[in-house]
């Protein structure tokens, strides 16, 4: 049976993006993605620093007016020549040799609402060749950072955390518009703009990076990611090889996630200037 689908009408386009970004049921689905991390400073060329690979696991509910998304995920840091994991890096702006942080954000949820104070989601519709539509949501993130710049100068860019999130999910009309199929097949493209990371110890230095990543959901789920990367969080982190269950607050960051790392150190955030 298919439905019709007017995606100009809100509700059926936030059940098309639900579909496309995870299932309209209560069950787990993994986004994978690999790509590249470059530098963008003033007055310099752009340098290659990392490849990174990556995925996130979630699960959506039903809740009034829309849903939620339930998620973890996790991204390591790789040699961008020989994709070998970076435990260690030395800094070619600094030459400090520095401890490479990977991403375990956890939780990283989600509500989609058609109502509310943030309104309908803000996703962009493209129609493209053979069938396919690609959804695009640009987030732009400003928010105090975690890691103020007067505890952690060392660390820290500025006092406020400002980038930007931009995804395209590419899918087929048919699979959106066939309601015997919960979850839809397809590709993902991630553009990320944002600070150097805190552990890079890159101070207030100018300049910020740049993600550009490509990946897909996964048909078979955690157990089709790579086995490399399957082994490093079943030996770090075994809790991402599920989503969540229930709701937590506030997401985690890699600046959020440094800022604990650096406690569970205790490391006096004072100190951190010298």
């Amino acid at each position: 049976m298919s439905l019709s689908l007017d995606l100009s009408q809100p509700e059926h386009l936030l059940r098309a993006f639900v579909k496309t970004r995870a299932s309209l049921i209560d069950e787990e689905v993994v986004c994978w993605w690999s790509g590249h991390v470059y530098s963008l400073v003033p007055g310099e060329a752009s340098r290659l620093l990392f490849a990174v690979e990556g995925y996130n696991i979630c699960r959506c509910r039903p809740v009034a007016d829309g849903y939620e998304q339930l998620s973890r995920e996790m991204m390591l840091y790789l040699d961008p020549q020989q994709r070998a994991i970076l435990e260690r890096w030395t800094n070619p702006f600094t030459g400090e040799e520095v401890e490479v942080i990977p991403v375990w954000n956890d939780p990283v949820n989600q509500r989609y609402r058609l109502g509310g104070p943030q309104g309908a989601l803000p996703l962009q519709v493209t129609p493209l060749e053979a069938g396919r539509i690609c959804l695009a949501l640009d987030i732009l993130l400003a928010y105090p950072s975690p890691l103020p710049r007067a505890l952690y100068p060392r660390y820290s860019q500025s006092d406020l955390y400002q980038g930007a999130e931009l995804f395209q999910f590419f899918v087929r009309r048919q699979d959106l518009e066939d309601e015997g199929l919960l979850s839809a097949p397809c590709e993902i493209a991630w553009t990320r703009i944002g600070p150097w990371l805190p552990w890079m110890a890159m101070a207030d230095r100018p300049g910020w990076l740049l993600y550009q990543c490509r990946g897909c959901k996964l048909a078979g789920g955690y157990a089709a990611l790579p086995a490399w990367l399957r082994a490093y969080v079943e030996r770090h982190q075994p809790d991402y090889q599920h989503a969540p269950q229930e709701w937590r607050s506030p997401n985690e960051s890699s600046w959020s996630y440094f800022k604990k790392q650096l406690l569970a150190r205790s490391q006096s955030p004072v100190s951190d200037a010298d």
